[in-house]
């Protein structure tokens, strides 16, 4: 249960607002007490009431107080120095002045929403869990601890540890309200009593136990933004992070939003419906778990389980937004975006000051360094401990990675096949260019898969020459065509040394078809054209032949040197493949792309599927251009 008591003639201010984020992550259960109402005219007194409980209505729409009852009441009708000199006189004020105004209406509305809150009564010494308010001596006696038990439960003769301390003591004995008690638990205000302990040592802090507090450096934790926080969350940003009774500072990397979207669809379905239940059942307050500062619970937090094997996308910085998840209404109602709530991360912090906490306890990350008049909520996260992290160990676990590309090119198309299953004509074998120098050594890029702009996945076979070219199969073949884009997409982790390409990308299963062979007529008119050619050097061909590009380099220019200064002989490579019969080609245009000068091949080149093309009237474009070749079908 929260009060928030808020001045009636200035309504909803930055500290009221930060006093609300707290008490949405601490509580269900919320009274607005709209103070200072005897400022008002008493004729108006009615009127500015209840504009001011509009004004706070309107303030809490979107939170989960939005059906809050509110009361109207003066705590000291007539200010701070009327209750200085009553309380320090005594002096009864006389006439029609009280010292309160509406305080019943208050105790009202108390008597009517306080519900006794459901305890975990279970024995549970190994959960003992005691927060110290006071330590002090009794002479004879020993050192009496007073303060609440938040979870567990101690009997006489317990051992307890003190974190902070390093020590261990067996409980004396126990007391409630001046009267001796056999056993405490959840909830219960008592005092501890132990021997051999300086009280001097302690005066607030907590008792646990043994084993269960441990100091940590850092740890992980799955947090949501504040919606009222207006800046920017930065990963390596330092913020202030409060857990329990401490408040150190921490440096914080957010991650995993994405993932946690995708995957933990379940575990939120399971917290939801348990929070609705509860909430249905608005007198129970499961406590049966508490940890320092309050119930993770209460802010909206799953209790997700941090998986070291799993992999993540790397962030900059917190997403206010999920991209892929923006036009999904089922999904953003489902992840709490519908309703204004930041997507939930992973977040890892590094404390600058060890702190002594049990995990599954409730974090606030704020910026108190912010200028108190700057009219702007300072709390930025709530959060959920998960697990420890150490960094000196923990840092090499993390699988955060980065996504890379290399776009390549399709040069050449290899046969064509005519699909099964769908009688579509595809190939399954293309040649690729521009995705790696020529100097690389492609034996390390033999495996990886690549894929089209439609989809199609294939994998790369082999390189194809000597100028960084490479061979790819489809297994259920595609139709992309020459000068079409190649991906080759994959992963590379941050903290691998090896810096290795990593891909999640799976073969599609093979798709059967069979060779469309050309028309046995092509090779006449092939031969028919080449001797049109080399008779006629005409720049026009046959309107009833259709041509068909393909793109290859000029790797070196030979031959004698012209009178112009042109090599008369260009080395081209790309144009065949190995297997292909280079002398059935011989009398084929080649045209250079970048000067538009024409030439014919004259035969092989080697054994990698080079060619030499001659030019009547030397050539000028350098080497590494590109050239066509007009093939007719």
């Amino acid at each position: 249960m929260v009060l928030l008591v808020v001045d009636a003639t200035k309504g909803m201010q930055t500290q009221t607002a930060e006093c609300l984020v707290i008490a949405e992550m601490t509580t269900r259960n919320l009274i607005v007490v709209l103070n200072k109402i005897d400022l008002f005219p008493e004729h108006e007194r009615e009127e500015r009431l209840r504009l001011a409980e509009k004004k706070m209505r309107n303030a809490l729409r979107g939170t989960k107080f939005e059906d809050a009852a509110m009361v109207g009441i003066s705590a000291c009708v007539g200010g701070e120095k009327v209750a200085a000199i009553g309380g320090s006189s005594g002096v009864d004020f006389p006439g029609n002045m009280s010292v309160t105004h509406n305080i019943h209406g208050l105790l009202e509305i108390l008597q009517a929403q306080m519900r006794a809150p459901n305890r975990d009564f279970k024995p549970s010494p190994d959960r003992f869990h005691f927060a110290v308010d006071h330590c002090f001596p009794i002479k004879g006696q020993g050192t009496v601890l007073t303060g609440t038990c938040l979870s567990g439960s101690a009997r006489p003769n317990d051992m307890v540890e003190f974190p902070t301390l390093a020590t261990q003591k067996k409980i004396k004995g126990l007391q409630m309200f001046r009267r001796k008690a056999n056993i405490i638990q959840q909830g219960d205000r008592a005092g501890i009593c132990v021997s051999n302990f300086d009280a001097k040592l302690m005066e607030r802090g907590v008792i646990a136990s043994p084993g269960t507090v441990k100091l940590i450096r850092g740890a992980i934790a799955v947090v949501r933004k504040v919606r009222f926080f207006k800046g920017a969350l930065h990963s390596g940003a330092k913020f202030h992070i409060s857990v329990g009774h401490t408040t150190v500072m921490a440096t914080v990397s957010f991650w995993g939003a994405r993932e946690i979207a995708e995957q933990a669809d379940r575990a939120l379905e399971t917290f939801e419906a348990e929070t609705s239940s509860l909430n249905k059942k608005s007198q129970q307050l499961t406590l049966g778990n508490s940890s320092l500062g309050g119930s993770a619970d209460l802010a909206g937090l799953p209790r997700l389980k941090f998986d070291w094997n799993q992999d993540f996308l790397h962030q900059d910085d917190y997403l206010d937004t999920l991209p892929q998840h923006e036009n999904n209404s089922e999904t953003k109602q489902k992840h709490g975006e519908d309703n204004g709530l930041p997507p939930l991360h992973w977040a890892r912090l590094e404390f600058l000051t060890p702190v002594y906490c049990p995990m599954d306890s409730l974090v606030i990350g704020s910026r108190l360094d912010t200028e108190v008049n700057a009219n702007a909520c300072r709390l930025a996260f709530s959060g959920r401990l998960v697990a420890r992290y150490d960094a000196k160990t923990d840092d090499k676990r993390l699988r955060t990675y980065t996504k890379k590309e290399r776009v390549g090119t399709v040069c050449r198309l290899g046969d064509p096949y005519r699909r099964n299953d769908d009688n579509q004509l595809v190939r399954y074998e293309v040649f690729g260019s521009d995705l790696f120098k020529k100097e690389t050594n492609m034996s390390q890029f033999v495996g990886l898969f690549v894929e089209t702009d439609k989809g199609d996945i294939g994998c790369i076979q082999s390189s194809f020459g000597t100028s960084g070219k490479f061979r790819v199969h489809f297994p259920s073949g595609t139709d992309v065509r020459e000068g079409d884009p190649l991906y080759l997409r994959f992963k590379r982790y941050a903290n691998d040394p090896r810096k290795a390409i990593h891909q999640d990308i799976r073969l599609p299963p093979s798709r059967a078809g069979y060779r469309v062979d050309p028309p046995a007529k092509k090779k006449k008119n092939k031969q028919k054209n080449g001797v049109h050619l080399e008779a006629s050097n005409s720049e026009s061909t046959s309107e009833s032949h259709k041509t068909e590009v393909v793109f290859g380099d000029i790797e070196k220019l030979k031959g004698d040197v012209l009178a112009n200064g042109k090599y008369t002989v260009a080395i081209v490579s790309g144009l065949f493949s190995m297997e292909d019969d280079i002398s059935k080609h011989k009398g084929r245009k080649v045209v250079s792309v970048t000067t538009e000068e024409v030439g014919v091949i004259n035969g092989s080149f080697g054994k990698m599927g080079k060619c030499k093309v001659s030019f009547k009237d030397g050539i000028s474009a350098e080497e590494g251009s590109r050239v066509k070749m007009l093939a007719f079908s």
